[in-house]
């Protein structure tokens, strides 16, 4: 089913990437209800699978329909290039309750008697209601199944805006759309995408968010209607490796060649990051992961490139090879 996104001279200055921790709570939850997302993420559900179990997400999965409309107001684009969940969620919390319940009541159509269920009935009667309801359903399932790993998701999403803003500079939008996911194509100045949902709109001059997501994958969800600015969200790179303990990463040889940590330091930069990223990720340091990066560098299997006031590294062409055994 397509989706197009027609582009105007104004909207080509307008284009950026966001992460957005909102986005990714609600894409969490629905990928509790969708087997066909599980594949990557079979150690993350087996983890969090006695917590999820004390969560009420009844209400959230009604408004997420597998082919229909998701309410806008429950997951706008962020206003910012890393916006905290704080800050969207106090948004979510201040929607216009009737826009809220018209949108609302959008969504519920996609779904056989949902407007006419306990929940369908109480929300468009008291939408004020509503928004609050639903606005503590996310924090809860924030709290639950994203948080925890908020800092190593975060930084395999910042990994891909880095990524895919030096493409940008390499081949321009028109040749960076159609690499981000091979349901996007790019014909003159409309973006064309697969998805689960037909959609048409004009720009603008609005521009286009660009949001990696961990969760969304196999999927890619273009859309947002006025006043919300279009975005485009696809799967991140990186995704295979995510839920993989450090061990599982790390080749036995180049385990005996570097020793264990720097080894995992080193096979754990499939994408760029930074140093607080790998210390999530691998559960070490922050001082540890320094000076292990340090090495690396030295010895010319990594690369360090400055992006304002982070540092990220990534490896070299050497590097590659030892990491892959090459």
């Amino acid at each position: 089913m397509p989706s197009f996104l027609h582009f105007g001279d104004d909207d080509f200055l307008r284009c950026r990437f966001a992460v957005s921790p909102l986005w990714e709570t609600q894409e969490a939850v629905r990928t509790l209800k969708r087997p066909d997302r599980h594949g990557y993420h079979v150690p993350w559900l087996r983890r969090i699978r006695t917590a999820a179990d004390g969560l009420d997400l009844t209400p959230l999965w009604l408004l997420m329909p597998r082919r229909g409309h998701a309410p806008d107001w429950l997951g706008p684009p962020p206003t910012g290039p890393a916006a905290t969940f704080e800050e969207e969620i106090a948004a979510v919390r201040a929607a216009d309750p009737e826009r809220a319940r018209e949108d609302t009541a959008r969504s519920l159509a996609c779904t056989p008697g949902a407007p006419e269920s306990s929940y369908g009935r109480a929300w468009l009667a008291d939408p004020v209601r509503m928004v609050r309801d639903l606005a503590d359903a996310l924090e809860e399932a924030w709290r639950v199944l994203v948080e925890p790993d908020w800092p190593m998701l975060r930084a395999l999403l910042e990994a891909d805006v880095a990524f895919h803003s030096r493409r940008l500079a390499e081949v321009g939008l028109g040749g960076l759309l159609p690499e981000i996911h091979r349901r996007c194509g790019w014909h003159a100045t409309t973006l064309a995408v697969e998805s689960q949902v037909e959609h048409e709109r004009h720009l603008g001059g609005q521009g286009l968010v660009l949001m990696p997501s961990v969760f969304v994958w196999p999927d890619v969800v273009s859309g947002f209607d006025p006043p919300w600015q279009p975005a485009l969200v696809y799967p991140a790179r990186g995704i295979g490796g995510l839920w993989a303990e450090p061990a599982e990463r790390t080749p036995e040889a180049l385990v005996r060649l570097l020793g264990r940590n720097r080894a995992a330091v080193l096979a754990a930069l499939d994408e760029p990051a930074t140093t607080t990223a790998l210390a999530h990720r691998l559960r070490l340091a922050a001082s540890s992961v320094s000076a292990h990066l340090a090495v690396l560098r030295d010895a010319d299997l990594l690369t360090a490139r400055r992006y304002g006031h982070q540092v990220w590294y990534e490896r070299t062409p050497l590097g590659m090879a030892l990491a892959s055994g090459g």
